[in-house]
């Protein structure tokens, strides 16, 4: 209506400015009125195109008013779908895991449509700004990302640990050396093995030692390499570790010493408070009437009831 208004009332103008022409007008008179009608059927499109864009921004502004006053219909999670236990697909071809049955649960409380939307973890980031997920939620490491997301709070005390051929002479880190050693691209296990900071120099020492620090797309290739014998160990997530050393068998180890500890969270894009809000209020109901418990439980194999930390 607005654009439609401006339209007409610059039309009319055009209208009565024809009609001051006389009909005696000279030739010169003539040329002189088309030009100036000219001029205003111009300004008349011109309006009209600026309306439109106008109105255009009006709607994305209202659509983004509308989502972040609680209108939201789905939450598109963000995970990596080689992650067991958190995020993985089953033998029926299903995405599961821990941390998606949380998501399943938060938007059932929420009335929000779950989309599962598996992505390249090294390209979480580029995902997360250009509004493509709107959570990272997948075994997501908030220790040393504080300033880069704004995370739910933390719900999983991990650990980087180191797991080996079940019949390898690697017993202890100090082993490690001229090993060739593999873990995920971008992952905060490759973080703890290559950040210089002054805190963590002891792992960049141990790092030094290795014959070669390989980056891979997964963990599940990682495991591949390891049970062909390309690799001599795998540094990688205790969770992820548990999983894989439970479902393969005896063909696996963890050593018993730990690289480092940390905590997972839900990544939102930077400012998300909103959403971080209602997320996190709905895990902490889940907490109070025993539905994150009852989740967990499912997961006993892994070792997550004792990882767990939301409400302890």
């Amino acid at each position: 209506m607005k654009k439609s208004s401006k339209v007409t009332a610059v039309i009319l103008s055009a209208v009565l400015a024809m009609s001051m022409i006389g009909c005696g007008s000279s030739a010169e008179d003539t040329a002189s009125d088309a030009a100036a009608t000219d001029a205003v059927t111009d300004e008349a499109t011109d309006a009209a195109a600026s309306d439109e864009a106008t109105d255009a921004a009006d709607e994305a502004t209202d659509a983004a008013d509308e989502t972040a006053a609680g209108d939201r219909t789905q939450l598109i999670v963000g995970f990596d779908a080689e992650y067991p236990p958190y995020g993985y697909m089953d033998e029926n071809g299903e995405y599961v895991g821990f941390d998606l049955d949380l998501a399943q649960e938060v938007c059932d409380r929420n009335g929000w449509e779950l989309v599962k939307q598996p992505i390249d973890w090294d390209a979480k980031d580029m995902e997360l700004n250009a509004g493509s997920i709107d959570c990272i939620w997948n075994g997501f490491t908030m220790t040393g990302r504080e300033d880069d997301y704004t995370f739910s709070e933390p719900y999983v005390d991990n650990s980087i640990v180191v797991v080996v051929a079940a019949d390898s002479d690697i017993q202890s880190l100090e082993d490690l050396a001229g090993k060739v050693v593999a873990t995920q691209a971008d992952s905060s296990a490759l973080t703890a093995l290559t950040d210089d900071s002054e805190d963590n120099k002891d792992n960049i020492a141990l790092a030094a030692t290795f014959a070669d620090l390989q980056q891979v797309a997964d963990y599940n290739s990682a495991f591949m390499n390891l049970e062909a014998g390309s690799i001599d160990a795998i540094a990688v997530d205790i969770g992820v570790a548990q999983y894989q050393i439970s479902s393969r068998g005896d063909m696996f180890r963890q050593l018993d010493t730990p690289i480092s500890t940390e905590q997972y969270a839900i990544g939102f894009k930077k400012g998300n408070t909103e959403l971080r809000d209602q997320v996190q209020n709905t895990l902490n109901e889940m907490v109070s009437d025993g539905t994150f418990d009852k989740i967990v439980a499912n997961y006993e194999d892994y070792n997550l009831p004792a990882m767990v930390c939301l409400g302890k």
